[in-house]
């Protein structure tokens, strides 16, 4: 009789070496990124960084979409991250303000929740073990490294556009969801591992907290931004 798959563990010594290398990471990258600002320099770096985006993420979506690992549960490119590490390329190839706002909302509240609480069914060395945490990592990193390292953060434009972005995307995902009987963005029902959406009720009860939740904290992100001046520009500038 074949053995229960496995099932990656939460709060495990593989998992914290993970966490170590992924906050190891988040600080390289924050103290380039402000020598670079105070240089002036980085376009180089950023462009380099935006192609390992690209070059990681897209053979990672392929690989889900091939027919011996396609699960139309799974596979469809209609999770956030999915979202987010275009745009997280996007931002850094261009650093305009729009991308580097919408991967700095998703990235810090709602990837590096993945990386805190992961609801991942397969483990090292399964092919979608590497996809989850390259993923996840290198869209909070690149997030960090706009932000906080170049230091080219949002303001209540972007903040309204990244609202709308989300609640265009929940609407798409929630209308494949319930037509394929699937749950991409855990809008159907609670993913079955820990997290924080456990504290928020039910359903559809815990979807009016989060949205609450992230209107509230996405607000603060970005506070800080625009109560000083002048803000970074965020143009591509040589």
């Amino acid at each position: 009789m074949p053995l229960a798959a496995e099932r990656f563990q939460a709060f495990t010594p593989q998992h914290f070496v993970l966490i170590g290398i992924f906050v190891a990471g988040a600080v390289v990258l924050t103290l380039v990124g402000r020598s670079q600002r105070r240089a002036g320099t980085g376009h180089r770096f950023t462009r380099v960084f935006a192609v390992v985006v690209v070059c990681v993420t897209v053979p990672a979506q392929l690989y889900q979409l091939a027919p011996w690992d396609f699960s139309v549960g799974s596979s469809l490119p209609l999770a956030l991250c999915d979202f987010a590490w275009l745009a997280a390329a996007w931002g850094l190839w261009t650093r305009h303000r729009v991308p580097t706002a919408l991967v700095y909302y998703w990235g810090l509240t709602l990837s590096i929740q993945a990386v805190i609480t992961p609801a991942l069914d397969q483990v090292f060395p399964d092919p979608r073990f590497f996809i989850f945490w390259t993923m996840h990592f290198l869209v909070v990193w690149s997030a960090i490294y706009l932000t906080f390292g170049l230091g080219l953060g949002p303001g209540w434009r972007e903040y309204r556009v990244t609202l709308a972005v989300t609640v265009g995307w929940a609407v798409l995902a929630y209308a494949v969801d319930v037509a394929f009987r699937v749950n991409y963005g855990y809008l159907v029902h609670k993913p079955s591992s820990a997290s924080l959406l456990d504290l928020f009720g039910p359903w559809p009860v815990y979807l009016v907290v989060s949205l609450g939740i992230l209107l509230t904290v996405w607000a603060l992100m970005t506070w800080p931004w625009v109560r000083t001046a002048p803000r970074p520009a965020a143009a591509w500038v040589g």
